[in-house]
């Protein structure tokens, strides 16, 4: 205690090396949500002292974890143990003073507040009514030098970069919690020597006995500074891997739920058409490396990658919902600029995204109306389609997709997600496109419309549509793609043809190996 009766504020002290009892142990966690089973019997355990990686695609139940773990949800069904004793966190408040913080990709303290302001905000010494900021200050600098950062703590946060900001985060939420810390694409905005900076600061909270929960898609990080990793897909635990002991091959296998071995390919035509697409040196600082095709008729490229790899950055420049900072593009022969998606559609472009429900439907729409959308919008809002062609419209393509459905009238939010995605593949499809992009069209939804999905894409390739496939799933793009662009580091890094599409070789080219035999 100070003269004045205050607490003393002092840099966290170190802890016990790591033990043999787990510091956490999630057991059993489950988690619905309306039609979905977000989380299927999950564990994880976590080791005093350890770094330990949570992968996982898009939509594999990372997140919605991580926020059981932390009182953002309630879940449905298991156990959390902490530190030996069962726990409840009933909110992110309550999940720190249990001992588990998180800190996220885009840092949650206030810029214009002092970086001692952010490291001890709601927790001021006090002399009298007043701030104690001498004091302050100088536990603040005690605390980051502790780390090995050594900054004025009277300047504004937004003064430092990135990679300061998510150590003063990391500092913040170490003080308040002290046990368990969950870093949630901590170096997703950060150079190189950034990331050098915050995995010194991870080692050193790893020294005083911080377990850690590390969240990246960038796997060769995970190998530098992790120990163990598990990985989810499609909501269930599929491994948890000592990461001495497997290749970045065996980690990219288990996230995509395809063990290397021989695959027979789906037989499909090679006859193409006439080149559509020329694009040549289409790139976007800081979000995506030069990126080059040639497209034709008839045919279907695959894009293939893990997350964060640059599949749906490259489908987004292409279709003009980012805006290239270099590039070129021909279509038939004939140069074309695509600033925005109307000028896309305009040229015969369609994309359909990869989170449909906040990029895709328009949840309160009717289903009728999600499909006319981009077909009216071509046409100009002020001259509205007649509803006798809307309604041939609509008709036509739930009985061409087969779309299940009470009636045309009912929102498009109340189908199922297989549903949903064929309500607005129906939208593009209605506007009679030349070159239709996919992102992800099969991600989270049920058997049965996953293989319509997939028959749709065969038959479209063969009524001459051109179309640009972004999918994580393999033997999809095995059974259906003419050529597979392979990316990582949202850059292209290879490409695939003919008998060298296998599931085995897309995996290898992910990783970073040679590939292996071509398909017989």
């Amino acid at each position: 205690m100070t003269d004045d009766g205050n607490p003393t504020l002092e840099a966290p002290t170190p802890e016990a090396p790591m033990l043999e009892a787990p510091m956490l142990e999630a057991k059993g966690i489950s988690k619905f949500f309306p039609g979905t089973i977000a989380l299927d019997d999950v564990e994880l355990t976590l080791h005093r002292g350890e770094i330990h990686a949570l992968l996982g695609e898009n939509g594999a139940g990372k997140s919605t974890l991580i926020k059981c773990l932390t009182g953002v949800y309630r879940r449905d069904g298991g156990e959390i143990m902490l530190d030996g004793e069962a726990v409840d966190p009933l909110s992110t408040h309550h999940s720190q003073t249990l001992g588990i913080g998180t800190v996220y990709q885009e840092v949650n303290l206030l810029p214009n507040l002092t970086v001692a302001e952010n490291l001890y905000l709601g927790r001021q010494p006090m002399r009298g009514p007043f701030v104690a900021r001498r004091a302050m200050n100088a536990a603040a600098r005690i605390s980051l030098k502790s780390f090995g950062i050594d900054i004025d703590p009277t300047q504004p946060l937004s003064a430092f970069s990135v990679a300061i900001q998510q150590v003063v985060a990391i500092a913040r939420a170490v003080e308040l919690s002290g046990k368990v810390l969950i870093l949630d694409e901590p170096t997703a905005s950060l150079d190189r020597e950034e990331v050098e900076l915050l995995f010194s600061v991870i080692r050193q909270l790893t020294s005083r006995g911080i377990a850690i929960v590390f969240i990246t898609h960038f796997i060769d990080q995970v190998f530098e500074i992790c120990d163990r990793a598990t990985i989810l897909r499609n909501g269930q635990v599929v491994g948890t891997r000592q990461l001495k002991d497997v290749s970045q091959k065996d980690i990219v296998s288990l996230m995509l739920g395809r063990q290397l071995e021989a695959r027979v390919r789906a037989p499909k035509s090679n006859v193409v058409g006439k080149t559509l697409l020329e694009i040549d040196g289409l790139r976007k600082t800081g979000m995506l490396e030069a990126f080059s095709l040639k497209l034709r008729e008839r045919e279907v490229v695959g894009l293939a990658g893990l997350l964060g790899s640059g599949r749906t950055e490259t489908a987004n420049l292409i279709f003009g919902a980012v805006r290239a900072d270099h590039g070129a593009m021909k279509l038939r022969g004939h140069e074309i600029r695509i600033n925005n998606p109307r000028n896309a559609v305009a040229h015969g472009f369609a994309l359909c995204p990869e989170d449909r429900k906040t990029e895709g439907i328009v949840g309160d729409l009717s289903v009728r109306d999600n499909i006319i959308l981009a077909l009216q919008a071509r046409q100009g809002w002020m001259r509205p389609i007649p509803r006798r062609k809307v309604e041939e419209i609509a008709q036509h393509y739930v009985r061409t997709l087969d779309i299940r459905l009470a009636n045309l009238d009912m929102p498009v939010r109340l189908l199922s997600g297989g549903n949903q995605q064929k309500a607005i593949l129906a939208r593009w499809l209605a506007t009679d496109p030349d070159f239709l992009i996919l992102d992800e069209p099969t991600r989270g939804i049920d058997i049965g419309a996953h293989a319509e999905i997939i028959a749709l894409i065969n038959r479209l390739r063969e009524d001459g549509m051109a179309l640009l496939v972004a999918s994580s799933e393999m033997e999809e793009l095995v059974a259906y793609a003419t050529r597979v662009i392979v990316m990582r580091d949202r850059r292209q890094v290879g490409e695939l043809t003919g008998d060298e599409i296998t599931s085995n070789n897309i995996i290898h080219a992910i990783a970073a190996e040679p590939m292996v035999e071509p398909a017989s």
